[in-house]
Order: C-alpha cells, then structure tokens, then sequence
C-alpha cells in the first residue's frame, strides 16, 4: 500500500492500552527520519460524551483554532494556541482524531475532558482568567510553566492553577486529563465566609496538589464525581439544588486542600474564626425578633442551606438554630424592659417577642440573665427618676 507524503495511517490496535483508550501504531511517509510511531489516542467512549460540546481534530493544522474552553461561564478573550511539538508531524494527516476536547457547562462549574495523541505546546494568552482550573491527569503527564515556576501533574499529582496571560501547558505524548473549572469569585466569596472578613489580596494557589494525602485526597474522588455525573443526562449536572450543594463541597475542599496564600490564616483560625453565616442569621433574627421566623427565611439572610446554617451554629455556638433564637428574643424582651421606652407590661413585652407562657418565659429569663423580668423592669423604672 502506498502512503501519500506527509499523511499518517492507523495501522493496528492492540489491546492492552488502558480501559477506552487505543493503542495505535502509525507510520508516515517520513519513516526514514521518524520510523513507526507508537501511540496511544486517549478518546473515551463516545457514547460517554453524549451531554458534552465535543471538538475534535485530525489535522495539526486545526489545532491553530481559538478554543476558548471558559467562555460558557465568563467572558473571556483568552485565546489557548495549540503546537505539535515534534515538526516532523506539522504536515500529516491521520484517519482518526489526534486531539479532543469536550466540555459541559452546569451552573458555575465547567468540566473538560482532553486527550493528546503527541506531545503539544500550548500557550495561553488575553486577559487574567476568571476562572480556577484543577486539572487531574488520566495518562501522561503535563507541564504548567507559569511566572517563571512550572510544575508537573502526573497520575499522582495534580494542578490547581488559574489560565492567565504568559502561562504555558507542555503536553507528553499519549496524554489525557480533565478539567474542573470554578469561578475565581465564587471561590473568594467562599474564602471570605470562612475567614469572615474581605480579602485584602486575590487567592493565589500553589499549583502543585498530592491527591494521596489529606483533604486533597478527597477533593480528587469528588472531582471524579463530577466527572461521571456530568456523563449523564440526569444527573448532578442537570439537578440545580444538587450541584449547588456539590459546588459548596468541592469548593471547601478547594480552599482546604490545595496549597495558597491564606491557608494558613484558615489553619490558625480554625476553631475560632466564626463564618459570616452565623453574623447574618443573628443579625436577621434581631432585627426581625418580633415577626414570624422561619428557619428557611434565617438561611436565606445567612446565604447558605439551612443544614449548613444547623450544622455552624452547633459547631461555633453550641446550640441549635432554635435554641440561638429564643436566647436572641430573651435578649430582645430584656432590653425593651431595661430601657422601658414603651412603658409596656412585662407580659405585654414577653408576648411580643412570642413568650406565651409566662412561667415558662420567666423561668427561661432567669436563667439566662440570673433575674426575673419585673426585677429587670423595675431596675428601669429606677434609673428614670
């Protein structure tokens, strides 16, 4: 069989390549200088990528297109650019894919999937990216060169990086990898919960992540998650309540595994830095102390799940979210009686913040403040004379 110049053909598949990757050897018109080479085409099953946008190319020449992977979730003019590495293949043609790339896009989380049959430069460039990107090798390995520093993810070690201007990938051969795309603020915003306070300096992430150790570990077998569920058609992906949920996960795990620049205020502070969660409920249950309270309506002030609400107000208070709003309307009740500025009954008072009982009511109240409500009242009506 003759082979046109410059083209590639497929020639056997062998079957001990990975599960649903094939194992290809090819050989071009240049085998004096190139000879046969051996290569693996990561391309999962198609049927796999049914809910995904999917881009494939045959040709290097196609790789110089613009793939704007984040531009679904944030506006970008960032423009990825894509080169072989070995130039004997700048020419050639091949009957099947040597590249692909397939993302899905769900509330605020993108997912990728890439595979490189040969070794590829890609260079990043436009503005600084709104998005972090956490990138988890399947086979080969690949290179972020950024700010002068690379670092390499293999099938041990991951990436956490942000696509920016200047950054560059190196691809191996026979590569493939997925991605997990977070907003860059959605991420800050969560960063600032924890610490409850405004960052006074943009996240920056150390890139390199051990995903056989620590929170890190976990925040792996969670993006594998995310990678199966965002195969179907009714999963995660396609649940708004579920992904946010899981979007709170893996963001906490996130910003508690991977290595960056405030990790160890979040260390140091752990058990005493209370979130900005609990400071918005009870700042809602004060100012709302006489009306109808509903704990949904609490979690909706706070900015979170009423489970997640639950589960800081036992940790950071020790008590439940009932309990922290009968203390609240107690303090509510007292004030109104030690300042006396409606003249009001205690029992009137008591009724307004939703006591009925008054021996259940007056109990609770000495207990908490160590004196009866008339005790409190009369206190007032001394130091108005």
């Amino acid at each position: 069989m003759s082979i046109p110049k410059g083209s590639c053909v497929f020639v056997a598949k062998s079957v001990h390549a990975p599960p649903n990757l094939y194992m290809l050897r090819v050989r071009t018109a240049h085998a004096a200088e190139m000879g046969d080479i051996t290569m693996i085409a990561p391309m999962i099953e198609p049927a796999r990528l049914a809910m995904f946008d999917v881009v494939r190319a045959r040709h290097p020449g196609d790789l110089d297109g613009r793939l704007r992977v984040s531009e679904r979730v944030a506006k970008s003019d960032r423009v990825y650019s894509y080169q072989l590495q070995n130039r004997a293949l700048w020419s050639a043609t091949f009957e099947k894919p040597i590249f692909t790339l397939a993302t899905r896009a769900a509330g605020s989380i993108v997912a990728s999937y890439a595979d490189s049959s040969f070794a590829t430069d890609v260079s990043i460039d436009g503005d600084e990216g709104e998005l972090f990107c956490i990138t988890t090798m399947l086979l080969g390995h690949m290179t972020l060169v950024q700010k002068g520093n690379s670092t390499t993810a293999t099938d041990g070690r991951g990436l956490v990086w942000r696509p920016g201007p200047s950054s560059r990938l190196l691809m191996s051969d026979n590569n493939a990898r997925t991605n997990v795309f977070f907003k860059v603020a959605d991420v800050e915003d969560a960063l600032e919960h924890m610490l409850d306070e405004r960052l006074r300096q943009p996240l920056e992430f150390g890139s390199n992540l051990d995903w056989g150790s620590g929170l890190a570990a976990s925040l792996k077998r969670q993006l594998d998650f995310v990678m199966h569920e965002f195969q179907r058609q009714d999963g995660v992906a396609s649940n708004p309540v579920a992904l946010a949920s899981l979007t709170d996960l893996l963001i906490s795990l996130v910003l508690r595994g991977a290595p960056h620049n405030y990790v160890d205020r979040l260390d140091g502070g752990a058990s005493g830095v209370v979130p900005a969660y609990i400071r918005r409920a009870e700042d809602f249950m004060r100012a709302n102390g006489a009306e109808p309270i509903r704990m949904s309506q609490v979690a909706a002030a706070a900015g979170c799940s009423v489970r997640t609400l639950s589960h800081v107000f036992k940790h950071f208070r020790g008590n439940t979210l009932l309990g922290v709003l009968h203390s609240i309307r107690l303090e509510l009740v007292r004030d109104d009686l030690v300042l006396g500025a409606s003249g009001a009954s205690v029992t009137t008072v008591a009724r307004r913040y939703g006591f009925t009982n008054s021996s259940r009511f007056a109990t609770a109240f000495r207990r908490r403040f160590g004196e009866t409500p008339s005790q409190a009242a009369r206190r007032s009506s001394r130091s108005s004379r």
